[in-house]
């Protein structure tokens, strides 16, 4: 099977870390804007650092939030990491209301500013967390976190998350200081991780690894 992945470049994001993990990963890796070469890959990654409506204006001017969801539409993998998982929801309240690309219904929202306990703590959220089994699922089997075991850390760095509409999609979560966030979602063949699988360590390694396979 190929290992053939497409990472797309809309001016906003991690690239150079992202394209070295699947490369660590025996991946062969292209990065581009180009819609007919992103259409036309085996599976695709949209990463993302930064703010909710920059990086969706990104993909507008480039033309690529079409191509995005009509890949979707294919069947083939797609992987939104950190803003790219964000950007897959219906809206955003960062910084104003903005409409995402609307492949998983989702709404994307600022991290509470105080734990469950109601004392307050950092924002953004900057940090190793324990990825957990959501208690609507009844494991990983089939899923890009097929290799890992609940428990497993993985490295996020985010002040505002996606809650999804069904809690059908969501794959994993996390806890900071008593409030759950939505670490990865899924619906279908689209997959969304609000870690940073790239600066995860092993374990970031094998969950990229299992989405190449």
């Amino acid at each position: 099977m190929t290992r053939q992945v497409t990472v797309i470049d809309y001016g906003v994001g991690n690239l150079f870390s992202v394209r070295r993990a699947l490369e660590k990963c025996d991946a062969q890796v292209l990065v581009t804007d180009d819609p007919e070469k992103i259409m036309n890959s085996a599976r695709i990654v949209l990463p993302g650092v930064g703010a909710f409506a920059d990086g969706m204006r990104g993909l507008v001017d480039r033309g690529l939030d079409m191509v995005i969801r009509e890949y979707a539409k294919s069947g083939r993998p797609l992987l939104g990491i950190c803003l790219g998982m964000q950007m897959l929801g219906t809206i955003s309240e960062e910084f104003g209301v903005h409409d995402g690309l609307a492949i998983i219904s989702g709404r994307v929202a600022e991290i509470p500013r105080t734990g469950s306990d109601g004392i307050a703590h950092k924002i953004p959220h900057i940090g190793w967390a324990s990825l957990e089994m959501p208690r609507m699922r009844n494991g990983w089997k089939g899923t890009i976190l097929e290799a890992i075991e609940p428990g497993d850390s993985v490295y996020l760095v985010h002040s505002f998350a996606i809650t999804p509409t069904d809690d059908a999609d969501r794959l994993a979560d996390c806890t900071y200081n008593g409030r759950i966030i939505s670490a990865a979602i899924q619906s279908g063949n689209v997959i969304g991780c609000q870690f940073h699988p790239e600066k995860s360590g092993s374990v970031g390694l094998k969950i990229l690894d299992q989405f190449l396979t």
